[in-house]
């Protein structure tokens, strides 16, 4: 909670201060950095001590998990299908999305989803990690802006709009127009962090407008998107930056990214230039038609070891060769062809989230990957999932993973 003035201390030495200050001849040139930091600790919130350790903290994919931000289905609303919606979804469904564009998920399913979240938590909780939820909110209420107008999505993904490198937490500049208002369910968490000695850092928010987006990309021609993607040219332009927290993987100073249909290279390029010269922004590629977050592509489970997906094959895989890696290539999903997916593919099962260097969360249905994890060593966690994974995203992509107990090191 805020706690205004609630240290008498502070209090006390902020009057004495307050006085010395005042005798000073310019204050604009005697700024008091004591004074401030008093006012800080009265308010509640912490200063920034470099001692001090914060409630935002991780590094990696795999370090010791002590705090997880679970998303939420309730108010999921299905998208409209915009320009940037149809080039991230597979033909089958843009009837749904269609018809039934600003209304909520078919309730049964999400019932069914619902129940699945709400076990995952509790196993959270069971293997010692403290969960936090983002607020409730209606998406379905329509919003415009100066450049659009759209209905929302969800709370459903918050690796998506939100990324963690050390001790910093940034709301990210996501694409979709349906997500432009989402950062709101997570603020009540984003302040409680901030006062207690977090970064929040947000970048420039896009606009939004029909810039943004190649109204003559094609939508239905595999062929022409793979070409497209092999050129660089995606559904987003480079009017402004944009990205999605999902396109980045964390492996202590060196962070990979891809370029997407939703992350463009003036959004990796803010984002190194932020980052400065203590981590290394490594941009990978992959044969992939229609590219839309790394985790169901390329996944980091531990120092020195990848899953990566077979289809889509990356081409600076020698990179990590060279290094030593292991890298282990993906089995086949196994689930089945009928079960809807409107936002995702069946590659969610790799969508894999570490609560450390041993244990594994993983659908409890897909066998193959389970056996995979076993023969690295690794210890398989069980959780159904596979409602969940029709709104767009695995154990990794309904986490956004805020502490980690572990330190900035290099494994390249």
């Amino acid at each position: 909670m805020f706690r205004i003035f609630s240290n008498q201390r502070a209090i006390g030495r902020i009057f004495c201060r307050i006085e010395r200050v005042s005798q000073k001849s310019t204050l604009a040139h005697h700024i008091d950095t004591e004074l401030v930091n008093d006012l800080t600790e009265a308010a509640g919130v912490p200063s920034s001590d470099k001692h001090y350790k914060g409630p935002v903290c991780s590094h990696n994919e795999w370090d010791p998990l002590e705090e997880v931000i679970v998303g939420r289905v309730e108010g999921a609303t299905i998208p409209q299908l915009t320009h940037e919606v149809k080039a991230n979804t597979y033909e089958k469904n843009w009837p749904f999305f269609k018809e039934r564009g600003g209304q909520s998920f078919p309730s049964l399913h999400l019932l069914k989803a619902q129940r699945e979240i709400e076990e995952f938590c509790r196993i959270l909780t069971h293997e010692g990690v403290n969960v936090r939820r983002p607020d409730i909110i209606d998406f379905r209420t329509e919003y415009k802006t100066p450049d659009f107008t759209s209905t929302g999505l969800y709370a459903a993904m918050p690796r998506d709009v939100l990324l963690v490198i050390g001790d910093e937490i940034f709301e990210c500049p996501m694409a979709w127009r349906s997500r432009f208002f989402e950062y709101r369910a997570y603020r009540s968490l984003l302040k409680e962090y901030f006062k207690g000695g977090a970064k929040w850092t947000a970048p420039p928010k896009p606009q939004m407008s029909d810039e943004l987006y190649d109204q003559n990309y094609p939508m239905t021609n595999v062929e022409d998107r793979h070409r497209l993607a092999a050129q660089g040219r995606f559904v987003t332009t480079e009017y402004e930056p944009c990205f999605d927290a999902a396109d980045f993987m964390r492996a202590g100073q060196d962070i990979f990214v891809q370029r997407s249909q939703v992350t463009n290279m003036m959004g990796i390029e803010w984002m190194r230039r932020h980052l400065g010269s203590q981590y290394n922004v490594h941009v990978l590629s992959f044969i992939d038609p229609n590219p839309m977050h790394i985790d169901a592509t390329f996944n980091i489970i531990g120092p020195g070891m990848v899953i990566t997906n077979p289809e889509r094959p990356c081409h600076q895989i020698s990179l990590f060769e060279k290094a030593g890696w292991t890298i282990a290539e993906a089995p086949l999903p196994t689930i089945s062809d009928d079960h809807p997916l409107w936002l995702s593919s069946k590659w969610l099962s790799m969508n894999v989230l570490m609560l450390d260097h041993q244990r594994v969360v993983v659908e409890r249905s897909e066998t193959p990957i389970i056996k995979l994890f076993e023969s690295l060593g690794l210890t398989p966690i069980r959780v159904p999932m596979k409602f969940a994974f029709s709104l767009g995203g695995g154990f990794h992509c309904w986490t956004c993973d805020v502490r980690r107990r572990g330190s900035l090191q290099s494994y390249l």
